[in-house]
């Protein structure tokens, strides 16, 4: 180089490259700073875990709800063979003669003593009657100091509209409307008599049957009244107020079965069938069944098959 004095001589000298190298960019070097992965965006992430957690609590439902069907299933199992059980016992007993089954009128109300709390009441009103006939099996347990009463059947305004009463050493009577017949009847033996009376308002006439015979009839026993409706019908004591007030002295003591009532009379050869226990009959108006009749103040109520027991009795 030229300069002031003569040529200088440079320390760093002159490298002439060729143009096309000239051009080319500084290299870089790419092992030294690798670039980055492209990111996931955020929303992204957030649905799928969006998703995740729906499809987890669909899993969690249906294994939910498979248990309980399985559980279900276990307990319609559980039924069916319950079920299943019942009927077997019930063909066992068919076949074997069991008397474990018991038709709804094969019980008694037992009155163990003479009391004014003990009675059974009869859970069915009945109808206006212009005729009737009652039938029952009793056994008396009075020691011969009367029977009492077997049934009272009173309505608003007159506590005896019918009533069939022994008291002391008087003989049985019966009451409609305190009108009074006196009946030829005698269960003075502590054993199972068969009763019926029939009754139409028709002259007033009577019929007393003890055993299947006839025993005694009559007439003008309150003659044209017919029998109120909607009253309260109690087996084992007598109704001084509807429903109540009862006399412990009139009091039945003993066992009541086969209670039944219809709206006619009986003719003597169904009351004899009856008695002898080829000719059963319900009644028409009130039948001797479980679910009518409820026991109250002691009064208790057993399986009886009054036609089978009473001989053994």
């Amino acid at each position: 180089m030229w300069g002031q004095g003569g040529w200088v001589t440079s320390h760093a000298p002159l490298v002439f490259l060729p143009r096309k190298q000239q051009e080319l960019p500084a290299r870089v070097n790419f092992s030294a700073a690798p670039a980055p992965a492209p990111a996931v965006p955020t929303a992204l992430h957030s649905k799928m875990d969006e998703l995740e957690g729906q499809l987890l609590a669909k899993v969690l439902t249906l294994e939910k709800e498979r248990v309980a069907l399985s559980h279900s299933s276990h307990r319609q199992q559980q039924e069916v063979e319950k079920e299943l059980d019942a009927l077997q016992d019930r063909v066992a007993e068919l076949e074997h003669g069991s008397s474990a089954y018991s038709p709804p009128d094969a019980f008694k109300i037992s009155i163990p003593i003479r009391n004014n709390y003990m009675y059974a009441r009869v859970r069915k009103a009945l109808p206006e009657l212009y005729a009737f006939t009652v039938c029952m099996w009793l056994r008396s347990r009075s020691g011969g100091n009367g029977q009492g009463t077997p049934f009272s059947y009173s309505v608003p305004g007159q506590a005896n509209e019918i009533v069939l009463l022994e008291a002391g050493h008087d003989p049985m009577e019966l009451l409609i409307n305190d009108k009074v017949a006196q009946l030829p009847l005698s269960l003075k033996d502590n054993g199972w008599h068969h009763i019926c009376i029939s009754w139409t308002t028709r002259d007033g006439l009577w019929s007393a049957y003890q055993d299947g015979e006839l025993q005694g009839s009559g007439e003008n026993l309150a003659a044209w009244h017919p029998i109120k409706p909607h009253g309260i019908l109690i087996l084992g004591q007598e109704q001084d107020a509807l429903g109540g007030r009862f006399d412990a002295t009139q009091a039945f003591v003993g066992d009541i079965a086969q209670f039944n009532l219809w709206d006619h009379a009986l003719t003597p050869a169904q009351v004899l069938g009856i008695a002898n226990c080829t000719g059963p009959l319900l009644g028409n108006v009130l039948p001797w069944e479980d679910k009518l009749v409820e026991a109250f103040g002691g009064a208790k109520k057993a399986n009886f098959d009054v036609c089978k027991g009473r001989a053994k009795a």
